[in-house]
């Protein structure tokens, strides 16, 4: 059996050659060490590309335009911290759907490193990839040269992500605490979101949650539910405060009963001490988590998501302001699809009806209606209108599922914000939409 050899972080970053493909951990699983110094290597070794999705913590090897020359980023989803850095020209995004991103690219390509986070080996010799599997085991399979950086910081938590020290070429010992996501503050219309579809939600439903004030608004709103069951893309602290208010019981799952089943997890200490060594939570390969014909073996499954804009008609923009990339697909198509396809199933996209934005003509801001007759120019759509279902403002629920155009552009109107509902009345009629 093969050992993998135990190295220093500077050593780990001597194998970084010119012209490697190099693919990194996700969102808590990000190898911060090994990343945080990668600047650093040798100033002859040029044309480094990063392979990342949805960064948590700002590196300098992208966020200082020194090192743009040298290294590019290719992301599955784009985070904030690379929006602050796309000015520099290195960073690009890689169309997908959450449960293709690691198969598709692997059709084209191979990594020549794979550097990620896991926990010490248990017993059985088996380490844990913790807090992610979206693309991580796959990579770990390809890769010319596997390098795990061991965190005895992450959970050991369980699924199909375990890893056999055979599987592994080097190992550094690391010593960081692990990245948290704090809950964002919810807001007066995410709340008025949230009770818009917690009546519509039944018990026994199997739920998917995304991350944000609404989400969160929510999961609040969802508190006195009964038999709820989980199975979705992320993971979030929300689940943990259902799960803790009893209204969590995977009772009722016809995939995986009884379980939590997620292909990545990021929230606060308390949900990764509730995953740490729980066999309740499975963290699985994300092509089978968030395959839209797995998701919908479970009944009552219910998608809720959020978009930046959307038209009359129903397409959803969800990751671009315009053609300027904002953030990406990640799992909205899958999960949305999924839900609508499961017996009983609902899917909920949801965003405030207005928000403030900037004139170009006069430089101030202004209020302006997210509902929209027509998308910006460029703007990406995430979810087609023939995938829609539920749309929510704080204003109510539009209901698209089944109804043609004529009565798509009522309902969408009457959730749009008051002051903006007759001028998009008067839109609709110009395009002959009504």
């Amino acid at each position: 059996m093969k050992k993998p050899i135990w190295i220093r972080q500077e050593e780990a970053l001597k194998l970084v050659q010119s012209n490697m493909h190099i693919v990194v951990g996700m969102v808590a699983a990000e190898p911060l060490s090994f990343l945080s110094q990668l600047h650093t290597i040798d100033s002859s070794i040029d044309h480094v590309t990063i392979l990342n999705c949805l960064p948590m913590v700002a590196m300098p090897f992208y966020s200082n335009p020194q090192y743009a020359p040298r290294f590019q980023i290719q992301s599955w989803f784009i985070s904030g911290n690379l929006r602050k850095a796309m000015q520099h020209g290195q960073i690009s995004y890689i169309p997908n759907h959450l449960h293709l991103a690691g198969v598709r690219w692997l059709d084209r390509h191979q990594p020549d490193i794979y550097i990620g986070v896991a926990t010490p080996a248990n017993a059985e010799g088996m380490m844990s990839l913790s807090v992610s599997n979206v693309y991580e085991k796959r990579m770990i399979a390809e890769a010319k040269i596997v390098i795990l950086e061991v965190n005895r910081h992450f959970p050991f938590t369980f699924g199909d992500h375990h890893i056999s020290l055979d599987q592994v070429d080097y190992l550094v010992d690391v010593d960081y605490p692990i990245t948290e996501l704090l809950d964002e503050p919810i807001s007066e219309k995410d709340r008025m979101i949230g009770n818009f579809i917690a009546p519509l939600v039944r018990d026994g439903s199997c739920l998917q949650l995304g991350i944000g004030g609404i989400p969160n608004a929510v999961a609040e709103a969802l508190v006195t539910k009964k038999d709820l069951g989980v199975h979705t893309e992320m993971l979030t602290t929300g689940f943990l405060k259902l799960f803790q208010a009893g209204a969590i019981t995977n009772r009722h799952k016809r995939l995986h009963p009884g379980k939590f089943v997620c292909c990545f997890i990021a929230g606060d200490k308390a949900l990764y001490d509730f995953v740490h060594l729980n066999p309740d939570v499975l963290v699985m390969d994300g092509h089978y988590v968030n395959n839209p014909d797995v998701i919908k073996q479970n009944d009552h499954q219910v998608s809720i998501n959020s978009t930046i804009e959307v038209d009359l008609t129903g397409q959803c923009c969800s990751e671009s302001i315009g053609s300027k990339q904002f953030s990406g697909t990640g799992g909205q198509s899958d999960t949305a699809t999924g839900a609508v396809k499961s017996k009983g199933g609902q899917s909920f996209i949801t965003l405030h009806s207005t928000t403030m934005a900037t004139n170009p003509k006069t430089g101030l801001k202004e209020e302006i209606s997210k509902i929209v007759s027509e998308l910006k120019s460029g703007a990406i759509v995430s979810l087609s209108r023939n995938d829609v279902d539920h749309i929510v403002t704080e204003y109510g629920v539009a209901k698209l599922r089944g109804l043609d155009t004529r009565a798509r552009v009522r309902a969408m109107i009457k959730i749009a914000h008051p002051k903006f509902r007759e001028m998009l009345i008067q839109e609709a009629k110009q395009k002959q939409l009504i």
